[in-house]
């Protein structure tokens, strides 16, 4: 196994006394696509959250490329690396394609950065490093468009994109195949495929299993808040423990996770 670039340890999280997550312990092999799954309400989302810094976990600790995150709020992971997209599009609609896509370069550390909202112009090396990003990944056709006018796979992937401008080392993606049909999602599938061959770490939340199939090469399971199962996307299907959490069904059906 490659070094991680993410560890987890002994994590938990309480809401009001109800314990949400138990003792969640598990590994992100840098260069990976790891999978987190698990039935509703088994505390993915949660666990997802106390990652990126939206939650403070009540124990445990989080470490990315072996720097413990304790105390780092939300917004200064991006500068360590990490990068999230959200299952509900946060695109501005009404900006065009390059405008979201550069719009990603003001989570970079730095204080010009944070005045650049104020009414500073983004330099043309900005600009340009956003066309380059939009080429690589087959977007740069539709850089004027405005984002509201394209169809919904087209912008599940600029988000992506605007994701990557902060150069991070680990992309959280979170159920990245929500609400695309059958072949926006092989094309995604594709798509994050492409990214993580350029050496960007995935740990994608996914209630599509065929998806999670196709796309992740490693799984994390989780139930009731706990983590029942921990190993390869080959060998979920032959855990037990896994099975009983799905009651019997198959892991195979996309509506099992």
């Amino acid at each position: 196994m490659a070094d991680p670039i993410l560890s987890l340890r002994n994590i938990d999280k309480n809401f009001g006394g109800i314990e949400v997550l138990r003792d969640v312990s598990f590994e992100v092999a840098s260069g990976s696509r790891h999978a987190l799954i698990g039935p509703n309400g088994a505390g993915k989302t949660t666990l997802f959250n106390v990652i990126s810094g939206v939650y403070t976990p009540d124990g445990g600790s989080i470490q990315l490329q072996g720097k413990d995150l304790a105390g780092v709020p939300s917004r200064h992971r991006i500068g360590l690396g990490m990068a999230r997209s959200f299952q509900n599009i946060r695109l501005m609609p009404h900006l065009s394609v390059i405008e979201n896509v550069m719009l990603g370069q003001h989570a970079r550390p730095g204080l010009l950065r944070l005045l650049r909202p104020v009414g500073m112009m983004p330099s043309a090396h900005e600009r340009s490093e956003a066309l380059e990003l939009l080429h690589t990944f087959g977007l740069d056709p539709h850089r004027g468009q405005v984002v509201g006018n394209l169809p919904y796979g087209v912008r599940k992937k600029i988000e992506v994109v605007r994701a990557l401008m902060s150069n991070p080392k680990l992309l959280l993606l979170d159920e990245p195949a929500a609400g695309l049909n059958a072949s926006e999602t092989a094309t995604l599938r594709d798509f994050l495929i492409d990214v993580s061959s350029r050496g960007i770490s995935l740990l994608v939340v996914e209630h599509d299993m065929p998806f999670v199939n196709a796309l992740c090469d490693h799984v994390t399971v989780m139930n009731f808040g706990e983590r029942i199962f921990d190993g390869p996307a080959s060998s979920v299907r032959q855990s037990k423990a896994v099975l009983e959490a799905y009651l019997g069904g198959e892991t195979g059906d996309s509506n099992a996770a």
